[in-house]
């Protein structure tokens, strides 16, 4: 079954809800593990490699969402906090090959949170930019559609 991503911004906040059709301990190693965040990660016909990630506090997940005509956007994430199956938190952006930042883009700080609901899960994506020019930036990149495209590729991933 597929569940409508819920999108609210307030300011320079950007708050995303879905409800996924599987347990909690199914869907946490989906959001912190490589091998399993590449199989959804990136909207079709895009597809997430990651080169490096350490989950843990202080750890990265450096990683590219490479297009079928060869491109590649680099992404870096970091882990400031982690609540093992409740939330972890952290900055995303964009960056080069080696996990440079490109300071011409917006930067997040996000707050990815789990709740157990009974044989689904529901995940809430807290991100917070330095301004509203920058969120209404990420929205013009196309972030709305792109994380309901993952989404639905994460639902139909886990209905198997």
């Amino acid at each position: 079954m597929m569940n409508d991503t819920k999108f609210t911004q307030d300011g320079n906040t950007l708050t995303v809800e879905r409800t996924f059709d599987a347990d909690l301990d199914t869907v946490w190693p989906y959001w912190t593990e490589a091998e399993l965040l590449d199989l959804w990660w990136a909207p079709k016909p895009w597809v997430s490699k990651t080169k490096e990630m350490d989950f843990r506090e202080g750890g990265r997940r450096l990683y590219a969402m490479c297009g079928p005509e060869g491109e590649e956007h680099w992404c870096l994430a970091t882990y400031t906090r982690i609540i093992p199956k409740l939330s972890f938190s952290g900055k995303d952006a964009f960056c080069n090959e080696e996990g440079f930042i490109n300071e011409e883009l917006p930067v997040s700080t996000y707050t990815n949170t789990f709740t157990d609901e009974v044989g689904k899960t529901h995940v809430t994506v807290l991100s917070v930019y330095a301004s509203e020019e920058h969120l209404k930036q990420i929205i013009d990149m196309g972030v709305k559609e792109g994380l309901s495209m993952i989404f639905d590729t994460l639902d139909e991933i886990l209905s198997k």
